[in-house]
């Protein structure tokens, strides 16, 4: 090969080491003829193949990018704000994640082009809802952008979850700019969020009218007198657990906000009576709903309601621990709250009777009443109330352990003609005793009877109540150990309205002798029976049941002694259209309910058999294949 070449290499320096390229090299046949534009001889020979991938260079891979990509987001900014209409920035948001996010970034009074003739007002018709791992500041701008083409955003709601959120004040941004037919926001556990994007969002939604703030630590008083300036349609705010929400946030709101008709404060530490006293004698004319929890409030803020509060009809006080018995008696007094409706007090321990008949003297329209752990309050002061507050319809009492059997009755035949409904739960103070009533006329106004969890409370105490209340169509004796069929036979054979809804739950003591009495007698009228933990009713309930309750939807039998049998009368009787069946933890029941079931699956649409252990598998299969439009829990 040297030779052909004019040069002369060694042997370790041949193209080829070891054996020659040609057995015999002076073989003519291995030379071919030349091409013209050819200067080298060379044999036929196979091209090796190439196993490593073509890498373009980073050169090509420039050359290939789409131009408008290298543009900066200044240049995009230009051709953005120049774009016709809103269907075609839609558009545009939809080619890269970069595109959305610049185009949620331009506000709309930086858009260059005027709106298309054929382009509608945003009415603000949808709503959206993003919680958890699903609230970030993408999907806000995609909801931005999408929405304003499609008859704009009207109610935002955005919760962030255990493991933090990823929202930030960019999203909000994104929805001031793009959604100014916003009108509500609610705003839960976002603590990456500060007062930059809510002002942007006063400034950009001015129709706000719903503002719901819940562990927002980043906002202040700032922003939100930003909203209460720019947002004059604010009807509704709750403020929840905002360290940084002080008065000066109720002054702006009741200095700018003229039509606030709803507010909610709890749990903002530094919100007191500077700020309640310029809230109230600002909307005094408006204000409607108030509802002030958990907040350092004193006497000074109840008075200032009781004299300012002139169009209050529904007022909720919790939790104020620094109010008095003075602050009740003297917002009784203020002559103010003439429109109140509905009132309640929870865990106020300045409730005391003075301050409570003060209350019903001072509002003479006051229609419900509810009284919750308010553990100074005594049979003295209900009776007091009960005189004075005329207008009562319904009255709730809950963990008062100060009342007693006297204060109950006392109520009662003091309430006047309008009591509808009289609730008692938890209230341990009541004892069961034979008490001497005076002759007087029933209370054929009550309607609605709940005596709940209340362990002293037993046949004497029903004996009484059966000869007061002879109007009554709801029952609730929930949880009472102490009543037997003895005394709730008289409650029931004196209901002359017929009763339509009856909860004996947790009454571990009846047996199906006064079941069979209510079915009988009231079974033209009941509609809701709960016997849950009624241990010793049997089949023979459920057989009256099937045969007198032909208006009966509800039924609830869980922990009874009941079996197949009456399964089996119940889905044999006539006319019955019970639609929601509870049989929890009847361990009794078997496979051979099964057609029973099916039977009653025709009107059906709840049903619970959780903790049947005899019902197998296979027949809860069966069941949920045929009961298609029933909810059935196991």
């Amino acid at each position: 090969m040297a030779k052909i070449f004019g040069f002369t290499l060694t042997e370790s320096e041949d193209f080829f080491p070891g054996a020659p390229i040609y057995p015999n090299p002076k073989d003519t046949s291995l030379f071919l003829s030349l091409d013209r534009r050819v200067d080298v001889y060379y044999p036929l020979r196979k091209r090796s193949r190439v196993s490593a991938p073509f890498v373009p260079s980073e050169e090509i891979l420039k050359k290939k990018e789409a131009s408008i990509e290298v543009l900066p987001d200044e240049c995009l900014f230009e051709i953005f704000r120049r774009l016709p209409d809103r269907e075609t920035r839609s558009l545009c948001a939809c080619v890269s994640k970069r595109w959305l996010m610049l185009l949620s970034s331009i506000s709309g009074n930086e858009f260059h082009s005027s709106k298309p003739k054929n382009e509608a007002e945003n009415d603000g018709c949808l709503s959206r809802n993003l919680e958890g791992k699903k609230a970030t500041d993408v999907r806000l701008a995609s909801i931005a952008i999408g929405t304003a083409s499609c008859g704009g955003l009207g109610k935002l709601s955005i919760r962030g979850g255990n493991h933090g959120c990823e929202v930030t004040n960019v999203g909000l941004k994104a929805v001031a700019y793009g959604c100014p037919s916003l009108k509500a926001i609610s705003l839960w556990n976002l603590s990456s969020i500060g007062d930059e994007g809510l002002i942007e969002i006063a400034k950009g939604c001015r129709l706000l009218e719903k503002l719901d703030l819940c562990q927002c630590p980043g906002i202040s008083n700032k922003s939100l007198l930003e909203l209460a300036k720019n947002c004059p349609n604010l009807t509704d705010i709750t403020i929840e657990s905002c360290a940084n929400i002080g008065n000066e946030s109720l002054q702006a709101i009741g200095q700018y906000c003229s039509n606030l008709k709803s507010i909610s404060i709890r749990d903002c530490p530094l919100v007191g009576d500077q700020g309640i006293v310029s809230l109230f004698s600002s909307t005094s004319y408006t204000l409607s709903k108030v509802k002030l929890q958990g907040l350092n409030v004193t006497d000074v803020s109840l008075a200032v309601i009781g004299h300012y509060g002139r169009a209050v009809t529904d007022l909720m006080l919790t939790g104020l621990t620094n109010v008095t018995e003075r602050g009740f008696w003297a917002m009784g007094n203020g002559h103010g709250l003439q429109k109140l409706q509905s009132f309640t007090l929870v865990s106020c321990h300045g409730v005391t009777d003075v301050g409570l008949q003060s209350i019903g003297k001072g509002c003479p329209n006051l229609r419900k009443f509810c009284l919750r752990k308010c553990s100074f309050l005594s049979d003295k002061g209900m009776v007091s109330f009960a005189q004075a507050a005329t207008s009562i319809e319904n009255l709730q009492l809950e963990e008062c352990h100060r009342i007693t059997q006297l204060g109950l009755f006392g109520t009662i035949l003091n309430c006047g003609a309008k009591l509808k409904a009289l609730s008692l739960v938890h209230c341990l103070g009541i004892k069961d005793s034979s008490l001497n009533l005076p002759s007087v006329s029933s209370c054929k106004s009550l309607q609605s009877l709940t005596i709940s969890n209340c362990p002293g409370f037993g046949n004497a105490s029903l004996s009484l109540l059966s000869k007061l209340c002879p109007q009554l169509q709801h029952v609730d004796l929930s949880g009472l150990n102490g009543i037997t069929d003895s005394g709730l036979l008289p409650l029931f054979k004196n209901c002359e309205a017929g009763l339509v809804k009856v909860n004996l739950s947790g009454c571990m003591n009846l047996t199906d002798k006064v079941i069979t009495s209510l079915a009988k007698l009231h079974g033209w009228t009941l509609e809701l029976l709960n016997l849950d933990g009624c241990l010793k009713i049997t089949d023979s309930s459920l057989v009256a049941i099937a045969e007198n309750c032909l208006l009966l939807n509800d039924l609830d039998v869980s922990k009874c002694r009941i079996t197949d049998f009456g399964v089996a009368a119940l889905a044999q009787a006539n006319q019955f259209n019970l639609q929601i069946l509870s049989m929890f933890g009847c361990s009794t029941l078997t496979d051979k309910s099964l057609l029973a079931l099916v039977k009653l699956g025709d009107s059906l649409l709840g049903l619970n058999l959780k903790h049947c252990n005899s019902i197998s598998t296979t027949s809860i299969e069966l069941l949920l294949a045929q009961l298609h439009r029933c909810d059935i829990l196991y």
